[in-house]
């Protein structure tokens, strides 16, 4: 009889092995499902050309993150140390050109401590460092942030550096050749024709070398707009909207920064800020396509 009992009870360890089994087969029906709805959305995708999220590069950790941008900064800083060497061998020859826009004005500049000559030269090769290291600093940056995109947009890494160099120098350029000799002749001539013309060379490296790095950095709007908009952030209806209010900025920026208030100057700064907004509203027109492009053909199934 106790056997009998024993036998018809049901065993808690056969009961718990079906049930383990009736949920193995569940979670594979789920995965199954699952893998077969995902599985006409990778063939469009792949149909497409389009890399698949598991043919992205893997996601960084916060502190991946960090070490990225160590190893980013360790190789810049790199980079300008060795053009900085160079430089330092022609920094007499590099003095010399940055000069020439005070040449007509002044016939020499003076130091006003024994260590000036020696700090003019360092910061003389430093800034030539940068210039000659531009295009690596900004592969950098590159580099830094192209683990975050797709492989679409990884596609516009040559386009970046080239015009961000170009944008840069550019910028340089046009401090040196358009700004700096009427901005010098202005303050020095109008202004100080009643004075002794005693300008340390020091200060005037300084004051040179603000103009210079500013405007390269300024020319730099076109292509952060054209970031901007490779994300969606910012539309060309918003820039054109704003236009006014983008106008206003640049003109309160640029008498700040401007070294004189005439008239010419002010125009001189403001003109070229105003034609690169214009020139982004363009870009930011031709990304805002490309995006729209992009989405019909995704929704369509192309």
């Amino acid at each position: 009889m106790d056997e009998q009992d024993q036998s018809s009870r049901p065993n808690p360890g056969d009961s718990a092995e079906k049930n383990g089994s009736s949920q193995d087969q569940y979670d594979d029906g789920l995965s199954t499902i699952y893998d077969q709805g995902r599985a006409p959305e990778r063939a469009k995708k792949k149909s497409r050309g389009e890399p698949d999220e598991e043919e992205l590069g893997g996601k960084m950790t916060f502190l991946e993150h960090l070490d990225e941008l160590r190893r980013r900064i360790l190789f810049s800083a790199g980079s300008v140390a060795v053009t900085f060497v160079l430089a330092w061998v022609f920094r007499e020859e590099i003095f010399q050109f940055l000069r020439v826009p005070i040449d007509g004005v002044v016939d020499d500049l003076v130091m006003i401590k024994p260590t000036d000559p020696f700090t003019i030269y360092l910061k003389v090769a430093f800034v030539a460092a940068i210039f000659l290291a531009a295009p690596f600093l900004l592969w950098q940056v590159w580099l830094f942030i192209s683990p975050g995109l797709y492989r679409r947009e990884k596609a516009y890494a040559l386009p970046f550096l080239f015009s961000s160099t170009i944008l840069f120098v550019l910028g340089g350029a046009f401090a040196y050749y358009i700004i700096l000799p009427p901005s010098l002749n202005f303050l020095l001539t109008n202004f100080g024709r009643e004075f002794l013309s005693m300008i340390s060379a020091i200060e005037y490296f300084n004051f040179a070398l603000v103009i210079i790095l500013g405007l390269g950095v300024m020319f730099q709007l076109p292509v952060l707009v054209a970031f901007l908009s490779m994300f969606g952030l910012i539309t060309p209806r918003f820039l054109w909207k704003n236009f006014r209010y983008a106008f206003l900025l640049i003109t309160i920026v640029a008498a700040v920064v401007s070294p004189t208030t005439d008239p010419l100057n002010l125009i001189l700064w403001t003109g070229p800020m105003v034609i690169l907004y214009t020139i982004s509203i363009g870009i930011c027109w031709i990304f805002k396509k490309r995006r729209a492009k992009r989405l019909r053909a995704e929704n369509a199934g192309i």
